[in-house]
């Protein structure tokens, strides 16, 4: 896609070329905006509402975040039927859908209806996920494009936030069930929808296309491993600390609140020691510390220092920007975006896989072996790791890629 302002034919003729781009980009940061404190709420919410209100099984839970995770396989389905048409228009479709299945947890009893729901909101929120970054790389000024992204990504960041505040405040201050608040998070997604009806509708979506080279093996199975750490953290570690430790919802929101604050902090600061020290280095410190995390989860029986854990292991997420890191330096300009997706696709067949696995296995026996797993496939990236360069080299010349 193209990082220069598209043409905007219907503008009114007295309107300069250049009005419609900041224009846009200011809807695209409001939609983006909108759309985190949605899934602030959702997120903050999901493992008290599921384990104290709904009554959900460790089986269940498997079953629900795979149902939610084969939305992002299938959204590159959708994004390919969909290629050609107003990328607005399409984010403010799946936004809706958002709203719609995100907003109907305030009806839902049993978990059936959970699972219905969580389709239809996670179908929307994942066709919707690349295109913020797609529409704000249309509307960038020629060498503005990592700027306009990151402000992008920094509106984002402070929708969220601002989520995780809303719903401490409401549930705290004022007394506020969850139910309610999902019906807050419903209306803050149709204002997101609303929000790309104002996004310059010249826009296309372009086809998705995925690249599957031998080169690349090593990347895609780091992200396939990614995929399963991943679930386990989002999936089992918040239900851990609700089902079993009997954590109020309040004491959740704080928490995720702090992984936000340590995450703004940590991630200037990993993305200079990446490139200071190379992604071999910066990945093994990762997965050391997630084996470690991960038996924390299993052993350690007071809730308090599981608090800690829980804080840390989820703002290492930032760590895994090491392996986007590694794509751009091996894969040539043409290969990188397809790359990138291909990775994403890996990502999410484990984040299919790896719920009902330790699902089941927490049901069958206890709760520690879905973090046994993790710690196994934590174990299994370290082996993977040592097989990157020390220092890992920059892309070869342009004329060297071709050969």
């Amino acid at each position: 896609m193209s990082q220069t302002p598209p043409s905007i034919p219907d503008r009114a003729p007295e309107q300069p070329a250049s009005a419609a781009q900041p224009r846009g980009l200011f809807f695209i940061w409001a939609a983006v905006a909108f759309v985190g404190v949605s899934l602030a709420l959702q997120m903050g919410l999901n493992a008290n509402f599921l384990a104290e209100d709904i009554g959900i099984e460790p089986v269940q839970i498997g079953h629900l975040e795979a149902v939610r995770e084969s939305c992002g396989v299938l959204a590159l389905g959708v994004l390919a039927l969909l290629a050609g048409m107003a990328e607005p228009l399409i984010g403010a479709a799946m936004l809706a859908l958002l709203a719609v299945g995100i907003s109907a947890f305030t009806h839902v009893h049993s978990f059936t209806w959970v699972v219905l729901m969580s389709l239809v909101w996670s179908q929307g929120l994942h066709v919707w996920m690349p295109l913020p970054a797609s529409m704000t790389l249309s509307l960038a000024e020629p060498g503005r494009a990592g700027h306009r992204l990151g402000q992008t990504q920094a509106a984002g960041a402070v929708g969220f936030g601002s989520g995780l505040l809303l719903a401490l405040g409401l549930s705290s201050l004022l007394g506020v069930g969850m139910r309610p608040m999902y019906t807050i998070a419903g209306v803050t997604a149709l204002a997101a929808a609303a929000a790309c009806l104002a996004i310059p509708r010249q826009i296309k979506a372009h086809r998705p296309r995925l690249v599957f080279r031998r080169r690349y093996s090593l990347y895609y199975a780091l992200c396939l491993l990614e995929g399963w750490r991943k679930q386990i953290t989002i999936s089992f570690a918040g239900f851990l600390l609700v089902k079993v430790h009997h954590t109020p919802l309040q004491r959740m929101l704080i928490m995720m609140i702090a992984v936000q604050v340590a995450g703004y902090f940590a991630s200037p600061a990993v993305g200079r020691l990446i490139d200071k020290i190379g992604e071999r280095r910066v990945l093994l410190f990762y997965y050391i510390c997630l084996i470690a995390f991960f038996i924390a989860y299993a052993l350690i029986p007071d809730p308090r220092v599981l608090y800690g854990i829980y804080i840390a292991d989820s703002a290492f997420f930032v760590f895994a920007m090491a392996l986007t890191t590694y794509a751009n330096r091996i894969a040539p300009s043409g290969d990188l975006t397809p790359t990138l997706s291909m990775g994403v696709a890996m990502n999410h067949v484990a984040a299919v896989v790896m719920p009902l696995i330790c699902g089941t296995l927490w049901q069958m026996y206890d709760f520690r072996w879905p973090f046994y797993t993790g710690a196994a496939a934590a174990l299994v990236s370290i082996v993977l790791a040592l097989r990157l360069p020390r220092l890992a080299r920059a892309k070869e010349p342009a004329h060297a890629e071709a050969l």
